[in-house]
């Protein structure tokens, strides 16, 4: 069937492969919304910073 050495390395390769699994979707569902909501919170921020400035001359 297998050798020891292609045991190991396909336990490897699973591990691999379901670590990455995992990441992406952390990434998918945690990271990548975090990130976008913070850039478009930071656009408001500015814009209404802006607005404000030009208000106030």
């Amino acid at each position: 069937m297998f050798d020891f050495d292609q045991y190991l390395g396909f336990l490897a390769f699973l591990t691999i492969l379901t670590i990455g699994f995992w990441l992406m979707i952390f990434l998918l569902t945690f990271v990548v919304p975090y990130w976008i909501g913070g850039a478009l919170l930071e656009i408001f921020k500015e814009k209404r910073a802006a607005k404000k400035a030009k208000r106030n001359e």
